[in-house]
């Protein structure tokens, strides 16, 4: 008689119970063993799936392009928090932030009134924090330039939206495919295609 191999078990991460009011921005920096690039929105966790090779192609050439003429004023930052408020700190794609805020390496997040621009590109599964939730966010706590990107059929879209300080919402500014030449947050010229 022959005994079937063991199945190993599959087990998934202890996370802790979160606490009846939810999580706070202070406790990303302390929960042990959270995955990488982990948000808090609404006092929840949000956990980020694996990423497409277009979504880290686009945010290196914004990146790249971004950084190429920003002024000594600013910073521009990848995957860093934005403390929103007690229970936000969501996790742009880039931003563009005040150079003063920026004080040690170590930092992991920027408060929302240092940051000039947040930039999201939009995967699969964040499609409605990308287009909703996060923009509303953003808005309502003043930051005045934000970007969405999304991919058509393989091109990159930049969708480039201004805050309306009198209604705290943002105001679509213009619709970019192969290049996205700006004045606003600063002079901006980013060839958009994409090397695949």
């Amino acid at each position: 008689m022959s005994v079937a191999p063991k199945k190993p078990e599959h087990t998934t991460p202890a996370w802790p119970m979160p606490p009846s009011g939810g999580y706070t921005a202070d406790d990303l920096d302390t929960l042990p063993d959270l995955p990488p690039h982990t948000e808090l929105i609404d006092g929840s966790l949000v956990f980020m799936t694996p990423q497409s090779i277009f979504h880290s192609e686009i945010i290196l050439i914004l990146q790249n392009g971004l950084r190429r003429t920003v002024p000594d004023d600013l910073k521009i930052l990848r995957e860093v928090t934005v403390v929103l408020g007690e229970q936000q700190r969501p996790e742009p794609d880039l931003i563009a932030v005040r150079s003063e805020a920026v004080t040690k390496l170590e930092q992991t997040s920027c408060r929302a009134e240092d940051v000039l621009l947040a930039v999201e590109v939009v995967s699969p599964e964040s499609v409605d924090r990308d287009r909703e939730t996060k923009p509303l966010k953003y808005a309502k706590a003043g930051i005045q330039h934000f970007w969405r990107i999304e991919n058509k059929r393989n091109h990159a879209v930049v969708h480039v939206y201004q805050l309306d300080d009198a209604t705290r919402n943002y105001m679509l500014t213009g619709i970019h495919t192969d290049r996205l030449k700006l004045t606003l947050p600063y002079e901006i010229d980013i060839d958009l295609t994409l090397a695949y």
